[in-house]
């Protein structure tokens, strides 16, 4: 949906307590709980309504808890990059503690600062880049596999092949045993996201024989084992494998006591690039491929690209500066169906932002779902077309009009590689295949830690024209 014009002025300003509040829902959150814009499984309804009503902030309560909508890049900008220093992330992804423990993703203030610190160096550029050959490697066997005319979900795919990207980059193995069981019990729980995410003081109540908390506790279990064990098995040969692991464990804090991660921190960290790094490039390059069957001249344009740069061979690293098209088909492709799809912080004092004034505790809600669709800085937002991303058609937009991987000193700290992954994998199976939608299928996003699509993506594979006798 895009967000487009405001039935309230952008800038009203509402008096109440000493505050100053942007207009907003006038009930408390539950009283609208049969509308058709609030549906606790789908905040996007939520955030699309208050966009589409109030603008660029909107006010609301949830019980006694003040909540911000926000929606206007300068206001993000705001928050995440000029007073980081009044914020912590809110409660929902406080929440995943009880998943990701002391992780980049749910970590604050100087615990973030050393875990980002010691991780740093698993994510430097050259060892980033050395995971190239190994990623179009995967993509070129899992393209050599398909059949022509073969029903595939592109979901399910590209969470396959990702799985074994994050296995070869975390763990320097193909997928194991051990590592299938993670993927397993980290989507066990991600299952229960909502139900996670719903239930008051859950981390308060994990010992009690709730169904959906037994569910978990015993999910939970199973991957600390096995991580707990991998770890272990590492300690004993401190080989540098060339992984993430290997680097993890081998980082220090240099600008501190240059002590390493215990046990409990590299834990926290493996899960949470696990799932960072799984679900979020594969989803992307699940919703890349739906938008390249429903706009067959974009797809036309990628292939002749990919022809001309690299005439008949797998791409490399050395490719990616000459393959722009490419990656602007994968940054539009985000900018309409961004993986991390919204972002929350909660304020740890009063603070002022634009002409508003907010108590401490108030929580903002920001989602690069709807502010990537908006039309005012996106015209005809819903269109597909990679043209926004030249670098002519990127000046003078607003930083936070689009913004993938966050922003400030949270921003994603593996954007390069779900970068390089996304490019090479598209490249390589783009080169010889054209993924055409499967009529009359339900399309819709699910909107949990990730955008998935909530009942898959089912396509043919149609080798190119020019291909068939390769």
């Amino acid at each position: 949906m895009a967000t487009t014009c405001q039935t309230v002025p952008d800038w009203t300003v509402i008096e109440r307590g000493g505050y100053r509040f942007p207009p907003g829902l006038k009930r408390n959150l539950p009283f609208y709980l049969f509308s058709r814009f609030f549906r606790p499984g789908n905040p996007i309804l939520l955030f699309e309504h208050l966009a589409k009503t109030y603008g660029r902030m909107a006010h609301y309560r949830l019980g006694t808890n003040h909540i911000v909508f926000v929606n206007e890049p300068e206001f993000i900008r705001e928050i995440l990059i000029n007073q980081p220093q009044n914020f912590i992330k809110e409660r929902t992804q406080y929440r995943m503690k009880i998943l990701l423990g002391e992780g980049l993703i749910t970590s604050d203030g100087e615990a973030h600062k050393r875990q980002r610190r010691i991780a740093a160096p698993a994510f430097h550029r050259q060892r980033i880049q050395a995971y190239g050959g190994m990623i179009v490697d995967r993509a070129a066997a899992m393209r050599d596999a398909w059949r022509e005319g073969a029903e595939l979900d592109a979901s399910s795919e590209m969470m396959a092949l990702s799985l074994q990207v994050v296995a070869r980059t975390i763990f320097a193995t193909d997928v194991t045993a051990e590592v299938q069981s993670i993927n397993d019990e980290v989507n066990a729980i991600m299952r229960l996201y909502n139900f996670l995410i719903a239930l008051p003081r859950a981390e308060a109540m994990l010992h009690l024989p709730i169904p959906g908390l037994m569910r978990f506790r015993r999910a939970r279990r199973q991957l600390d084992k096995v991580v707990y064990r991998m770890i272990e098995e590492r300690r004993r040969d401190a080989t540098d494998r060339g992984d993430l692991l290997s680097m993890l464990l081998a980082s220090r804090d240099e600008e501190a006591d240059r002590s390493g991660m215990s046990d409990e921190q590299l834990r926290d960290e493996v899960i949470t690039i696990f799932l960072a790094g799984y679900e979020t490039v594969a989803n992307a390059l699940s919703w890349t491929w739906l938008l390249l069957a429903q706009n067959q001249e974009v797809e036309a344009k990628l292939h002749a690209e990919i022809d001309s740069v690299l005439k008949g061979r797998l791409p490399t690293l050395e490719d990616m500066p000459q393959l722009r098209y490419t990656e602007m088909v994968f940054a539009e492709s985000m900018r309409l169906y961004p993986p991390a799809w919204a972002m929350g912080r909660q304020a740890t004092r009063d603070v002022e932002i634009g002409p508003y004034k907010f108590p401490n505790g108030t929580y903002f809600f920001f989602s690069q779902y709807i502010i990537q669709r908006s039309a005012e800085h996106f015209p005809d937002p819903l269109r597909f077309d990679p043209e926004r991303f030249t670098p002519e058609n990127k000046v003078g937009r607003p930083r936070f009009a689009y913004f993938p991987f966050g922003g400030g000193s949270r921003q994603c700290i593996g954007e390069s590689f779900a970068w390089m992954e996304g490019i090479l994998v598209l490249a390589t199976i783009a080169q010889q295949w054209r993924l055409k939608l499967v009529p009359g299928q339900r399309i819709e996003v699910q909107p949990k830690i990730t955008l998935r699509p909530k009942y898959g993506i089912r396509m043919i594979a149609e080798r190119r024209p020019d291909k068939k006798t390769n």
